[in-house]
């Protein structure tokens, strides 16, 4: 079965044939590092870490790379804002400090570190290179102004709008040319002068003058530098398509570059039914999020709407979602006392996954419908258990365990205060911890079901205080 992406330009579901057999090229578009990251943020990096892991366990070696934007108009503001405030901070510290932040969210959910992480920064020279490129093809020019900034020139490319499929004509009123130099209020920046009232590092020398690059041809110097002219897929946000993504496409097939072969995007994260932004005041913040609960609850929660739909946040959700996972975990639990082990099982291999998960993931990474499968395969299992039918309860332990895996969900996986502890021990500490969440809340039905599950696995729990300890029955 071959694997089938969504890919954005063609707006269809289409077979995914990488440019080389047995390997995946995948750019991603990373943080702009100006403040600390939000749930939104998570989920972004949580979609492409599990096509990640689906194309992994599928036999594929992939590379992927995530940029870091270091050096932005918001970083140079937070940066002043908090000198002025008496913390004095250079603009590169401010980066630095907020890519640690999004570095330990990161971690915090559990997710694989990329193979590369490259600042924009560090790759100037290349977007001198490029911009030079598209002068010289006639797709670039320096601002009419005299000063250094260079625009493109999008009345040169008659194929701008492709990725959005709109065309130039509706997409702004051609009227007199801006202040700023422009021929065209449609055309955007690729490079930017530096201003007196910016720090004297803020800025590169270039052939039109000091200054800094443009977002948009950050990721299209930074991709094509590390992946090469042409790569298998290009990912990020819903909110990057436009302009972001539209203007990397255009200046990118200008200079002669075949580009990405699928474009990827992942849908919003809602608050309340509004998009969670910045600007609206209703983000959640990372840290306040990965606090809720237990990160691979968090995860399945992130993981539970299709990456391409919207995904709306709330503690109700939240909860759901830990319940969800607790009946994955008390099987696991079951199965294993059933069985005699004290430790989880080895995942298994793509062999040891069922069919109807593997079509699933094959399906645009379906992740929803592969957890059902999980779901079902617990399901199963739990009436195995009931029926004293041991193979059965071996097997599907091994498709649980296996799938999780492959979710990045297996509690086996875990750690505690930095030292290993057993699989067991952590699941049952996750119980019984969303049972204190429910004895809490008064929500003493959850509680005594909890409780009776536990007790079903030949677990036996001490309240003592405000502790709750476990030991074998």
């Amino acid at each position: 079965m071959a694997i089938h992406i969504h890919d954005s330009a063609r707006g269809e579901l289409v077979p995914f044939q990488p440019l080389v057999s047995g390997v995946v090229s995948m750019y991603v578009c990373g943080p702009t590092v100006q403040g600390v990251p939000h749930v939104g943020h998570l989920r972004s990096a949580l979609v492409y870490d599990l096509w990640r892991r689906w194309f992994e366990f599928s036999g594929f070696k992939v590379t992927i790379v995530r940029n870091v934007t270091d050096i932005d108009d918001k970083i140079l503001e937070k940066a002043a804002s908090e000198t002025e405030s008496g913390n004095s901070i250079t603009w590169r510290e401010v980066a630095y400090k907020y890519e640690r932040e999004f570095d330990r969210a990161y971690d915090s959910l559990g997710l694989q570190a990329v193979n590369l992480a490259p600042r924009a920064t560090e790759s100037i020279s290349e977007m001198i290179v490029l911009i030079a490129k598209l002068i010289e093809r006639g797709h670039a020019y320096q601002a009419t102004d005299g000063s250094a900034d260079v625009y493109f020139d999008t009345a040169s490319f008659p194929e701008y709008g492709q990725l959005t499929r709109q065309k130039l004509a509706d997409m702004a009123d051609a009227e007199d040319a801006d202040p700023r130099g422009k021929k065209d209020p449609r055309d955007f920046t690729l490079w930017k002068s530096h201003k007196a009232s910016e720090p004297a590092d803020a800025a590169w020398d270039s052939p039109w003058g000091r200054g800094r690059p443009g977002w948009h041809i950050e990721c299209s110097a930074m991709s094509t530098r590390f992946l090469g002219e042409q790569f298998d897929i290009h990912g990020g946000g819903l909110d990057l398509r436009f302009p972001h993504h539209e203007n990397e496409l255009a200046q990118s097939t200008a200079a002669g570059y075949p580009f990405a072969n699928y474009w990827m995007h992942n849908g919003l994260v809602n608050v309340a039914s509004q998009k969670m932004s910045k600007s609206l005041n209703n983000f959640v913040l990372a840290t306040d999020f990965l606090n809720k609960s237990d990160r691979l609850v968090l995860r399945y929660f992130l993981s539970s709407a299709h990456y391409r739909s919207v995904l709306e946040l709330s503690d109700a959700l939240v909860a759901e979602s830990a319940s969800a996972f607790s009946r994955v975990t008390g099987f696991l639990l079951r199965a294993s006392r059933k069985l005699g082990l004290t430790q989880l099982p080895e995942p298994g291999s793509f062999n040891d996954l069922p069919e109807s998960f593997i079509a699933a993931m094959n399906d645009d990474l379906s992740v929803p419908e592969a957890i059902a499968v999980i779901h079902e395969t617990v399901r199963l299992g739990n009436t195995a258990l009931d029926s004293g039918d041991t193979e059965t309860v071996s097997s599907n332990l091994k498709f649980v365990i296996t799938m999780l895996e492959v979710l990045g969900l297996n509690p086996a996986n875990e750690k505690s205060e930095g030292q290993a502890e057993s699989a067991l021990d952590h699941l049952v500490k996750q119980l019984i911890s969303e049972r204190n969440q429910a004895r809490a809340s008064k929500d003493f039905a959850r509680s005594d079901e909890i409780r009776s599950q536990l007790a079903d696995a030949g677990i036996a729990l001490e309240d003592s205080g405000t502790e709750t300890t476990w030991s074998f029955k």
